[in-house]
């Protein structure tokens, strides 16, 4: 057994186990050594005779409870050594990683090599994240869910993987079913939190407060977001007792028709999202094309840029593993954060030259007010990554701190999104916002085709959870490493949900913001308010007070979704 670090928590539990254990027992005596089993004693304690942890009664079914105990002494002898170093000076154990008699028995010397790799990268100072590739796996357990694929077509060499002593020189197949233990940082946590709610909703916004108007739609986002805390809280308690992803906690609370709600309504949501984002990068492409090329030159229309994006759609949707998208979303996040930074500048300075907003903000609209409420709900739907960014953590107990300080920055970036580009543009403001700027400006052009580009290299991704959630119901776990036929059945389902979000987009073109409202108000608000706080009511409430609020919840969550699904159908009706 190799000494890696142990956390704070398991120091605390072998202190309780100890009081339990055998008082004759050593922690000098764990049995690393056939002559520590045969005699009962050590070469470095001479004096004393303890006895070892095999001799005792039970002590070759109980093993691995004395060897918790050994791990706690060695860590705090390791650390005392450390304390009373000098300079440059590192105790034994921690220059050598195991000790002599560890490694003189069988398997030692690869022990000795990997604790050596293990403690030498430790002084390696960690990026916020080790790679991109980390951020895609989570949609891999997107929602707490196990979308891998199948152990034959999951194939991983030996580079990929971290050593460990078990694994097989030579390599070996990697299996989906086993989720890895959790090794991410604070700090890694708060920015991966960053990436999984900033994306294309921000875009959306300053349309939304045109419907609502500067005050209301400000109030609306800030109260939006304290109700999605306080679910995402709720679910939280409920992944804490019963454990599992999203779908497994509303099986264990509410059987299997319960997760089948729940996975229907993670797949009609991303599959939402992947059709807003089809949507509004066909008409900034539009925009760009008209911008661009000559007076006498017809662009092409929306619905045949649609269909361009999904020729190019269909092979990316093709890749089983998530993470060989790694580039090209890496390269999204950086072309949004170019538009976000041009949108502030652009903004702040045309309200600092026009000496206030335009004159055509309103405080309120009355009319188009429930469709900024849908779009709201839209931009804050992160709910899908929570659980699995959550299970990343080294530090799982501090994410919920983490998260609430997420939401605190994403909500003063949406609001002032929203807020600047409304006051900048009025009643002209547009669903695609980049589309007000100058498009005779080249870094217009440069920014509109660029955030256009964003968003279709980040679709695949969020269309990889809806893709496996429907694989794995119509096909289960087979795999077509193997079989052909297999193979090109899931490549001929993946086309059809491709063309199905393709001929989504086509119809909800005319209307992106009232498209995206339906989205937030029929397909996100059941997921982030009603579910949480159900899942909560009926498997962690425990007194009248808090069943009481769970039930407000419900009913408000029933209400808003029923309300302005309703009025949004009627107002893109007339």
């Amino acid at each position: 057994m190799t000494d890696t670090p142990i956390s704070q928590q398991e120091i605390e539990d072998a202190r309780v186990l100890a009081r339990h254990l055998d008082p004759g027992y050593s922690a000098e005596f764990d049995g690393t050594s056939p002559e520590q089993i045969e005699n009962g004693r050590s070469a470095n304690s001479a004096d004393t005779d303890p006895e070892s942890s095999l001799r005792l009664q039970g002590g070759d079914i109980h093993r691995d409870l004395y060897r918790i105990d050994a791990r706690s002494k060695r860590a705090r002898l390791h650390k005392r050594a450390a304390t009373f170093a000098g300079p440059g000076e590192f105790p034994e154990s921690e220059h050598e990683g195991l000790p002599v008699s560890e490694q003189l028995v069988p398997g030692g010397f690869r022990r000795q090599f990997l604790v050596k790799q293990s403690r030498r990268a430790s002084f390696i100072v960690e990026p916020v994240t080790r790679n991109f590739i980390s951020f895609l796996e989570l949609y891999g357990q997107f929602a707490g869910e196990d979308l891998a694929e199948s152990d034959d077509e999951a194939v991983e060499d030996e580079d990929d993987e971290e050593p460990t002593e078990r694994r097989p020189l030579l390599g070996r197949r990697k299996s989906s079913r086993i989720r890895p233990q959790g090794d991410a940082s604070n700090l890694k946590t708060f920015f991966t939190l960053l990436k999984a709610f900033i994306g294309t909703g921000i875009m959306f916004l300053p349309k939304a407060f045109k419907n609502g108007g500067i005050l209301f739609s400000s109030l609306t986002l800030i109260t939006v977001s304290l109700v999605t805390c306080l679910c995402f809280h709720l679910l939280l308690q409920c992944r804490k007792q019963y454990g599992g992803g999203y779908g497994e906690i509303g099986e264990a609370i509410g059987g299997p028709k319960m997760r089948a709600i729940i996975l229907s309504s993670i797949t009609l949501s991303q599959i939402g999202f992947v059709c807003a984002g089809i949507v509004f990068v066909a008409e900034n492409l539009f925009s760009f094309l008209d911008a661009v090329t000559s007076r006498n030159t017809t662009p092409l229309s929306t619905n045949a840029l649609i269909g361009i994006q999904l020729v190019l759609l269909i092979p990316l949707a093709f890749i089983r593993n998530i993470s060989k998208l790694g580039p090209v979303a890496l390269l999204a996040d950086v072309f949004i954060l170019i538009g976000l930074t041009y949108i502030y500048w652009y903004d702040i300075a045309s309200i600092i030259d026009m000496g206030g907003f335009h004159p055509t903000v309103r405080l309120f609209n009355p009319r188009d007010f429930t469709l900024t409420i849908g779009s709201a709900v839209f931009t804050f739907e992160g709910i899908g990554l929570i659980l699995p960014i959550q299970s990343s953590m080294r530090e799982p107990q501090s994410f919920s701190k983490l998260l609430y300080l997420v939401m605190l920055i994403i909500t003063i970036i949406f609001t002032s999104v929203g807020f600047l580009c409304y006051g900048t543009f009025g009643d002209r403001v547009s669903v695609e916002v980049i589309t007000n700027f100058p498009q005779t400006s080249k870094l217009v052009n440069a920014v509109q085709f660029l955030y256009a580009l964003a968003v279709l290299v980040g679709t695949p991704v969020q269309l990889f959870p809806p893709i496996r959630i429907l694989e794995q119901k119509i096909f289960g776990y087979r795999s077509g490493k193997r079989d052909n036929m297999t193979k090109w059945k899931k490549n001929a389902f993946r086309t059809a949900v491709v063309l199905l979000c393709g001929l989504i987009a086509a119809l909800g073109a005319s209307d992106l913001d009232k498209f995206v409202a339906l989205i937030g108000s029929f397909a996100c608000v059941p997921l982030v308010y009603i579910y949480p706080a159900y899942l909560h009511w009926k498997g962690i409430a425990n007194n009248n007070a808090v069943k009481m609020g769970d039930l407000a919840m419900i009913v408000l969550g029933v209400g808003m979704c029923a309300y302005t699904t309703t009025v949004t159908l009627v107002r893109w009706a007339e």
